[in-house]
């Protein structure tokens, strides 16, 4: 599906600090109108806190943040209005029935009559609750209480929806339409969700938005951040100086990692799209007489990328503070 030019969502140098740590750094990106953007991280990288404050309930200490072409900030309920925010602990009621809760909620939202009923309708039939739109919250399945709380979201028509671990906690069938609704939901919205499931934000996700320690490690899309990894390796009998020097007349040899080996071999690492073809670089080699062993491309998974950019070290915290004498 082509992505509108229309930005929807746009942070600059985002950074949040609580007493004792940061847990946002300077963290910028843009999403457009059409785009599923996913927000990946460890525990503790700051998906939450990114989107506690997208949708206006946690103010930055600095930085900007546009909502629908608005200062979140100095525009804060103006900007819910273009918002559905669901946090990762649904706050639902679970002594009302769904339809009672969701016109409950719709009419917080300034929706009134005929516009009212006419939402719960859509919103029923998007999200699948009709079996269930007589029945009490406290009973229902967690994947019927997701989809209440996504009909919660999208009754006043937001363009933007904020989703913190939309998917936790659901079997495979419920994860399965979930999916599906929020494919369809991204028809003239932007969306932002949060999951530790990196294979849902891998099939979901136009680009992925990846934290680690409050900082970005990698924005871009799944199979554009894995093209980038995937890098040609072998191992080169010569001294790690002498493959230094040398590699100036090998293409893509600037961008080139070395490592020494203890039995006197040099381990060389290039990217793989700009590197040689294998056969390229086994002539490079036999032109200097240097013998090569263990050539092969690393190619790796979308969960091994996710594991190499954040096994960096964590958030810097701030130094405890004295108590006045």
């Amino acid at each position: 599906m082509p992505l509108s030019n229309d930005i929807l969502i746009r942070v600059n140098n985002l950074t949040r600090r609580f007493a004792r740590c940061e847990a946002l750094a300077a963290v910028s990106f843009e999403a457009v109108r059409g785009e599923i953007i996913g927000l990946l991280g460890p525990n503790g990288s700051g998906k939450t806190t990114t989107l506690r404050i997208l949708s206006g309930y946690l103010a930055p200490t600095c930085g900007e943040v546009e909502m629908a072409g608005m200062d979140i900030t100095a525009h804060s309920l103006d900007v819910r209005k273009k918002i559905g925010y669901l946090p990762e602990s649904v706050p639902l009621y679970p002594e009302m029935k769904v339809e009672e809760y969701l016109l409950f909620r719709g009419r917080i939202k300034g929706l009134k009559k005929t516009r009212l009923f006419s939402r719960l309708r859509d919103v029923v039939d998007q999200c699948g609750l009709g079996e269930v739109l007589h029945r009490t919250i406290g009973n229902l399945s967690r994947g019927f209480r997701q989809r209440t709380g996504l009909a919660d979201c999208l009754i006043h028509e937001p363009e933007i929806l904020l989703l913190d671990e939309p998917l936790v906690g659901l079997d495979a069938a419920q994860t399965h339409l979930i999916r599906e609704l929020l494919l369809d939901l991204r028809e003239g919205r932007t969306l932002l969700f949060s999951t530790h499931m990196l294979c849902e934000a891998e099939r979901l996700s136009n680009r992925v938005l990846i934290l680690n320690g409050g900082r970005t490690a990698a924005l871009d899309a799944p199979d554009a951040l894995l093209r980038a990894a995937r890098r040609l390796q072998a191992d080169i009998q010569a001294p790690l100086g002498d493959v230094k020097n040398a590699l100036e007349s090998l293409e893509g040899g600037r961008e080139a990692r070395l490592s020494e080996k203890d039995d006197g071999w040099t381990r060389l690492s290039l990217p793989a799209d700009g590197a040689p073809l294998p056969a390229g670089l086994e002539e490079w080699a036999a032109r200097r007489q240097w013998p090569l062993r263990n050539l092969a491309y690393d190619a790796p998974t979308f969960d091994e990328l996710f594991l190499r950019l954040t096994t960096l070290p964590p958030k810097v915290r701030n130094p405890k503070r004295r108590k006045s004498p």
